[in-house]
């Protein structure tokens, strides 16, 4: 066993940096030296307020499920990595036995093991350490990328199951809202697959210029003009598509407006439970959709990094050493001057 450095999480605004225990790869997995770890909204709700909604820290948890790392030792098995080789790692680990497994949704299988998570108790353990074994299949080659970019495929592979969900994308008119990183990368997954136009909306106006910067054809700030999205609203709506990225019942509200009569929303954003606009919803014939997760979008989100399909380099924003973890979290969380703060563990 090798003793390692990871970040712990024991309850709101108390984050540690401790010692943890790491062994030898077994069949099948791979151990890998991390490179980089990108800081997600659910490690912030964890961080400020020891959970979201009824999901709440029970134990110490160490943090962390976007991540890139080296290999540095194969198990008995394992093929098609070799020593030294960066990989993104997939903090998805299905039991692929169960029903919702073998009928192709690992997103809900009733087994599911993600990086980080307090959902089960106990809690599934985190990857923010300086060393990991993972199993083989997590690992996705990132030849030619930086560990941070690496390190955002998990993020990408989020939208892009959401704007998979969404549907045929080709010439739609999409509205965004909430300009964190997964509003960010939607806006670049959407227009990737053919959205004719996007408009962004959010309450910073630091966020709104990465958005312009990144593919937003129009960048809004709901804080300083409520009615922003008033010209979107003749005719029973405009938008074919909302992607609501910000967790927030008001961004949903103000966006149904503007959506035309059949228009879809794909629901991304998780704030807790929300109040629903049902009535205006429902003489539109609005479609409702959640979007949680991700599976066999990873692998293909690495590869669309690699052939320089999605440049996800702008959003990174800072990247801060592991001894300053407690600072990075209070940073990540400044939509003022932050969009995705890493943290590099080598």
């Amino acid at each position: 066993m090798t003793t390692v450095q990871a970040i712990v999480a024991h309850g709101a605004k108390d984050l540690r940096i401790e010692s943890t225990e790491t062994g030898n790869p077994g069949p099948g997995e791979v151990l890998l030296t991390m490179a980089a770890g990108g800081i997600c909204g659910s490690d912030l709700h964890y961080y400020n307020h020891g959970g979201f909604g009824t999901v709440r820290l029970k134990e110490p948890m160490i943090l962390g499920h976007e991540v890139s790392g080296h290999v540095a030792a194969l198990g008995e098995g394992v093929s098609g990595l070799s020593l030294g080789q960066l990989v993104a790692v997939s903090p998805s680990r299905p039991c692929y036995t169960c029903r919702f497994c073998e009928e192709g949704a690992h997103n809900h299988c009733l087994n599911m093991r993600f990086y980080g998570s307090a959902m089960p108790f106990p809690h599934i353990q985190g990857a923010f350490r300086e060393t990991l074994i993972a199993d083989a299949r997590q690992c996705a080659s990132a030849d030619g990328l930086t560990p941070g970019e690496a390190a955002m495929a998990e993020p990408l592979a989020v939208c892009l199951h959401a704007v998979r969900r969404a549907g045929e994308m080709l010439g739609k008119r999409v509205l965004v809202t909430g300009c964190g990183p997964i509003g960010l990368l939607t806006i670049l997954a959407a227009r990737r697959a053919g959205a004719k136009g996007i408009v962004a909306t959010d309450l910073s106006d630091f966020t709104l210029g990465v958005a312009r910067a990144n593919g937003a054809d129009k960048a809004i700030n709901m804080q300083e003009t409520p009615e922003g999205l008033s010209p979107w609203h003749a005719d029973k709506g405009q938008f074919d598509v909302l992607f609501e990225c910000s967790g927030s019942p008001h961004a949903l509200a103000a966006a149904v407006p503007a959506l035309r009569p059949g228009g879809v929303i794909m629901q991304l954003g998780l704030g807790g439970d929300m109040t629903l606009p049902l009535q205006a919803m429902t003489a539109k014939e609005l479609h409702w959709n959640g979007s949680f997760r991700f599976h066999a979008e990873f692998h293909t989100g690495v590869e669309l990094m690699k052939k320089g399909l999605i440049d996800v380099k702008p959003l990174i924003t800072q990247t801060m050493p592991l001894s300053q973890a407690n600072a990075a979290f209070e940073l990540a969380g400044d939509r003022t001057q932050a969009m995705k703060v890493q943290i590099a563990f080598a």
